[in-house]
């Protein structure tokens, strides 16, 4: 089920550079245009500019990993990040605040304007555009299509009244996240849903997820103040990332990017204590009071490789309050990303011992996937990118191979899942296909890529 993404790095690159200037992302460059540059990750593409902002300044748990990874050869670099380091003004005009580490990043949104996303970089000019309205509290329920099943001709949404409306259109374009994005696609008959039994169809084919695993330190002489932080500060190594390492003998393929990154260590919600510690009472107070400050932890966010047998499909009992069906995911993980998840796991078990804790505490993925503990919101695929129409759902610029008139934007078109977050990449292929629309698709209305 691994199969190409229809596109290549020389392709990409000008749409990561234009994604990075709207978010003010902060890093610092390891491949600039071919040549390698100090300080950054040396494994990355070659870059055609610098990171829009520096690097951010980088707390004790970050420093004292980079030291150590350096002394054991590696290349630590500065984690690239949505949050700005300096006051900047991106491509659109809107203006961002600096990071100030305030430990309420992950899971709180940012009065500094420091932390990117559509609300802090877009929507401010978006919303002062005379031909742009946003229906908020509005559902779309399918996409509706001509008799020839070849063109939509608009979308049918619900109010919050249950009112039903729909809105004829040209163009439409699908960004509803990956879940959505492809129940939509089934709910609208846009592709031929997927069969793991005959490898056929590819509405939901392809779904991967992101294996996640980590290494929890206890020291007795550290004080990391854990409530400093942001939700992308940080320092990592990427000598352990899918190809970035000679995989023979191992029994299997793939790898991660291992990253040290304190999110903000809330004093009620965190509470890091070592095994065996009671759950409650005097001991888990006193073990409470004891590892706050003297704790921190390795991660390591790798990849998810596709199989047959893990796919998006219409859940056949379930229904929404609409009366549609559920998406229903089938998804565990393969043996090929658990042999990975413990040989990762290692590695920066290797690292952390270097860093001198009193007590290390390792957490591979490991067994079946558990939908009860949050693990990850790094969904990927189902209605995928590809240069066959028989493997893949959108072509390069994102356009649906059946509907040319529909654009589906998203991580809903990764082929697999690399060893990285998909945010970046997700904004990168929505500039590709915004520039494709504009450039080709209107001058010229029908596919972009003949199959």
């Amino acid at each position: 089920m691994l199969q190409d993404w229809g596109t290549d790095w020389s392709e990409m690159e000008p749409f990561y550079d234009a994604f990075d200037k709207i978010t003010g992302l902060s890093g610092k460059a390891g491949n600039l245009r071919g040549e390698i540059q100090q300080g950054g990750n040396p494994f990355e593409g070659p870059r055609s500019n610098e990171y829009p902002t520096k690097p951010l300044r980088q707390p004790y748990g970050p420093t004292l990993f980079a030291e150590t990874a350096r002394n054991m050869g590696y290349k630590p670099f500065p984690v690239p990040s949505a949050l700005v380091s300096e006051p900047y003004t991106n491509s659109l005009g809107v203006t961002m605040g600096p990071c100030t580490f305030c430990g309420f990043c992950t899971n709180y949104g940012c009065a500094n304007y420091s932390k990117a996303s559509a609300i802090t970089t877009i929507l401010p000019v978006l919303v002062r555009k005379s031909n742009f309205t946003a229906r908020t509290n509005s559902e779309v329920l399918r996409i509706t299509k001509d008799a020839s099943g070849k063109r939509a001709t608009g979308v049918v949404f619900v109010d919050t009244s249950g009112q039903e409306w729909e809105q004829p259109a040209e163009l439409v374009v699908v960004t509803a996240f990956t879940f959505e994005n492809v129940r939509l696609m089934l709910l609208s008959g846009i592709g031929t849903p997927y069969d793991p039994q005959t490898n056929t169809g590819t509405t939901g084919r392809n779904y991967a997820y992101q294996t996640a695993n980590g290494v929890q330190l206890f020291f007795d002489d550290k004080n990391f103040n854990p409530f400093i932080g942001g939700g992308a500060v940080g320092m990592g190594i990427d000598e352990f990332n899918n190809d970035n390492f000679d995989h023979s003998g191992l029994g299997f393929f793939g790898g991660g990017s291992i990253r040290v990154t304190p999110i903000g260590a809330a004093p009620i919600n965190n509470r890091p204590v070592p095994p065996g510690t009671p759950s409650w009472g005097t001991e888990w107070k006193r073990q409470t009071v004891k590892s706050y400050l003297s704790n921190m932890s390795i991660g390591c966010e790798a990849s998810s490789y596709t199989t047959r047998n893990n796919y998006l499909s219409l859940d056949p009992t379930y229904n929404d309050h609409l009366g549609r069906p559920l998406l229903r995911l089938t998804f565990d993980f393969p043996e090929n990303d658990l042999k990975m998840a413990q040989y990762c796991t290692d590695k920066v078990c290797e690292i952390a011992e270097a860093m001198g804790p009193r007590q290390i505490v390792k957490s591979p993925s490991k067994g079946h996937w558990n939908t009860v503990p949050y693990q990850s919101s790094h969904v990927v695929g189902g209605f995928v990118m590809g240069a066959d129409p028989k493997t893949s759902s959108v072509n390069k610029y994102l356009q649906s191979w059946d509907v040319p008139n529909v654009f589906v934007v998203g991580a809903s078109a990764f082929p697999q899942n690399p060893g990285y977050n998909p945010t970046g990449t997700v904004g990168a292929l929505s500039f590709k296909a915004a520039n494709a629309i504009r450039t080709l698709y209107l001058k010229s209305p029908g596919a972009l890529v003949r199959a």
